[in-house]
């Protein structure tokens, strides 16, 4: 993973700092493993927004409901999958974290290219934990 600063005199990010906000896709993924709809909405802020593909949900009740319902109907027994691509600085204690991954469906070891994305996951430390004010996905290009 790399990292940049998103701005003139805004400082490298340290390794540690790095590796902290690097697993949150981590337990995002658990999250998701183990159809946690509850654990995936503590992932966000109070009022934290999930915008997906024709989805918009603000506020971690709109998420917990969403991910229940998305757990019990067309996310029933996948995983999902994202690597930390850069994390760019936007100020004191928020980050933008870029990933690559996707949905899995069941026994799936590579993600498909028709459920590949690449998200954009806005950071903030809240209570002493990093937490989502926002995350987005879009499709990704096929080719890389």
């Amino acid at each position: 993973m790399t990292t940049k600063t998103s701005a003139p005199g805004t400082p490298k990010i340290p390794d540690a700092l790095v590796a902290e906000i690097a697993a949150v896709p981590g337990r995002l993924v658990s999250a998701w493993a183990a159809h946690d709809a509850e654990a995936f909405s503590q992932l966000f802020t109070q009022d934290g927004t999930l915008i997906l593909p024709g989805v918009y949900k603000k506020g971690r009740d709109e998420i917990r409901q969403f991910m229940e319902a998305g757990y019990a109907g067309p996310y029933k027994g996948t995983t999902v999958t994202g690597t930390p691509l850069d994390v760019k600085p936007l100020g004191t204690d928020a980050v933008a974290l870029l990933t690559v991954g996707g949905v899995l469906a069941p026994g799936e070891k590579e993600v498909s290219t028709k459920q590949a994305i690449r998200a954009a996951w806005i950071l903030v430390k809240d209570d002493g934990t990093w937490r989502l004010a926002v995350y987005q996905n879009c499709p990704r290009d096929p080719v890389s």
